[in-house]
């Protein structure tokens, strides 16, 4: 089966509509507040469904399903940490950064420390989230070109130029408004997969019970003690943590949600509620791809795939109806439109622009280089989507590894701010510098798994940056 006109009339359909929705924010964006914090005025509701939205990705949709095909629904410990961290942050990072009026979370870093520890924190954010936004583009792409038989670049193309378009004439508002829209498209989009599978299936649910249970599908718990499986109890639970704490805690894509909130308190409530939403998605995309198991033991495989992640887009062409697999594929696609553009040229503007080259730049100015930075973030991400065809590893273990990998080092430093008030600038970057030259070590001559980087990075930065305080010399 190929796609007709009807699937593409949908796709183009949903593709037009979000970009002229999010457009229709600029006319509301006359100073860079508005443009990056939308004037602090989304309510709490908002701010858990942007946040569901912004963490969940193409990836979540086509590689979650297929983690559970091929192995298990392990992957759920690492959810549970996922939820826990949403309450640390919530206790520890958010009542910091509504106390000042910052524009992104390493303005915290300049007040507590100085220019050093925030500036390397800032880069590594807007290194690590070009490489794994990159890669989650790519990942959209890679949908769209085995639906369509589109080239994966110009399926890259097309996408990328939809979320420059929108996130350079809304703003945060834009991505903000279009997140919770696109959080119901795509959760319809993954109901609409789940009743076809199911209906399907020779036996319906019981069958999928069946065939699960016999394959171990369903277990959850893997209590082995063994650093290099990404998805066991421990490294589940503190690695799940660990990451929150560091892509909700610190990271500005997710901050930059919270700090649009109406209050300290507001966005703590979306935080939280945003964690019952996401383990429940991700048990409905694990149990997809139990379901999509099942089917295939009744049902040989349209043909041999190239990679996992290729599963449910092969099942959307070959046993979906025309139309629906037309929705399903702008279901994905509203999954991965919800770009960091903006945030990485907050990080841009406010912590480099405006500290070193302009410090005295009007907000025409600022709104001009806003957008321009915008536009070259956007492009940047689209280069590392169209590098990403020749990676060889799962793009859910790919996106997750790259975010991890200098994370922790991040993580360490805001820890050290809000927790240690003792600790000075320079142990403090001597303990980044540290957490980044072990996490070097762990990724390319160890086998631990990714779900440990940031633990590992963040504790190597707390510990060195307290053993660095304790030699220092005194000041007299």
């Amino acid at each position: 089966m190929v796609l007709t006109w009807i699937d593409y009339l949908v796709i183009g359909g949903y593709l037009l509509a979000i970009t002229a929705f999010g457009s229709y924010f600029a006319r509301f964006q006359r100073t860079t507040r508005d443009y990056f914090l939308t004037g602090r005025s989304v309510p709490w509701w908002a701010i858990c469904f942007t946040i569901v939205a912004t963490e969940t990705s193409t990836l979540t949709f086509i590689s979650v399903p297929a983690t559970a095909y091929t192995s298990d629904m392990t992957f759920l410990q690492l959810v549970v940490g996922y939820v826990i961290g949403r309450l640390l942050v919530s206790a520890i990072f958010i009542p910091a950064y509504f106390r000042g009026d910052l524009f992104t979370s390493y303005e915290l870093l300049q007040r507590r420390f100085g220019a050093r520890v925030k500036n390397l924190s800032a880069i590594i954010f807007l290194l690590t989230r070009a490489l794994a936004d990159g890669i989650r583009l790519f990942a959209t792409a890679l949908v769209i070109s085995v639906v369509t038989q589109v080239p994966v670049t110009w399926a890259v193309v097309i996408i990328g130029a939809a979320m420059i378009v929108y996130t350079v004439r809304g703003g945060a508002a834009a991505v903000i408004w279009t997140d919770v829209v696109q959080l119901f498209v795509y959760i319809a989009g993954a109901a609409v997969v789940f009743f076809s599978v199911l209906h399907l299936i020779p036996g319906g649910w019981s069958e999928v019970v069946r065939a699960g249970s016999a394959a171990g599908k369903f277990r959850v718990l893997n209590l082995s003690l063994t650093l290099s499986q990404p998805y066991t109890l421990w490294a589940g639970i503190i690695g799940g943590i660990a990451l929150t704490l560091s892509t909700h805690g610190t990271d500005q894509f997710l901050v930059q949600r919270l700090l649009s909130a109406r209050s300290a308190r507001e966005a703590a409530r979306g935080l939280v509620l945003s964690g019952v939403l996401v383990f429940a998605q991700f048990v409905l995309f694990l149990t997809i791809g139990v379901m999509l198991f099942t089917y295939y033991q009744h049902v040989p495989l349209p043909r041999t795939l190239a990679r996992a992640d290729e599963l449910l887009p092969v099942f959307i062409v070959t046993a979906l109806t025309h139309g629906a697999a037309g929705f399903i594929v702008a279901a994905i696609v509203a999954a991965a439109l919800s770009p960091s553009l903006n945030a990485m040229a907050a990080t841009t503007v406010n912590d480099f622009y405006l500290k070193y080259q302009r410090p005295d730049a009007d907000e025409q100015t600022l709104m001009r280089v806003s957008r321009v930075w915008t536009v070259v973030w956007g492009i940047v991400q689209i280069g590392v989507a169209v590098g990403a065809q020749w990676m060889q590893r799962s793009v859910l273990d790919a996106g997750l590894a790259v975010l991890s990998y200098a994370s922790g080092s991040v993580l360490g430093a805001f820890l050290l701010g809000t927790l240690t008030p003792s600790i000075e600038e320079t142990p403090a970057f001597a303990g980044m510098l540290a957490g980044l030259g072990a996490m070097t070590i762990v990724w390319g001559w160890t086998s631990i798994a990714f779900t440990w980087y940031v633990f590992i990075g963040a504790a190597t930065t707390v510990c060195v940056a307290f053993l660095a305080q304790a030699i220092r010399p005194r000041r007299v």
